[in-house]
């Protein structure tokens, strides 16, 4: 049985959602330097963390598409851009994987568990933002 993702049904939910969001995007950030498949840890815990709201979805592709870019990896530019397709389409038809990390290597709507080293980034992230 495939699992989907579904958003926090309170506001306070919500709101500690996207701070974790954002402070795993800034740690992304503040990484620069960084080997990227440290880096690409970061982007992969957005993304489990954001998919269940477009808005957040959305933005984590669109990092992923530029660090792509940045990179120069042809397969995961081509990769990102058919996800944010793939984003809005499921978010259409209310069908969002749970745990999907997101690169251009993994199925769109492939339910899986995340990495340990990206549960970590997610678990840190949540801890930094906890009321």
């Amino acid at each position: 049985m495939t699992k989907y993702v579904k958003t926090p049904a309170n506001p306070a939910g919500r709101e500690r959602q996207r701070q974790a969001f954002d402070h795993l995007m800034a740690a992304f950030e503040a990484s620069a330097g960084r080997p990227p498949r440290e880096r690409w840890l970061y982007l992969e815990a957005a993304h489990v963390i954001g998919q269940s709201r477009l808005a957040l979805h959305w933005r984590a592709h669109r990092r992923m598409l530029a660090f792509a870019r940045e990179l120069r990896d042809e397969h995961e530019v081509q990769g990102q851009w058919r996800q944010l397709g793939y984003a809005v389409f499921g978010h259409v038809v209310r069908r969002i994987p749970q745990g999907n990390t997101g690169r251009a290597l993994v199925p769109a709507f492939r339910t899986m568990v995340p990495s340990a080293a990206v549960r970590a980034c997610i678990t840190d992230a949540m801890a930094a933002v906890a009321p």
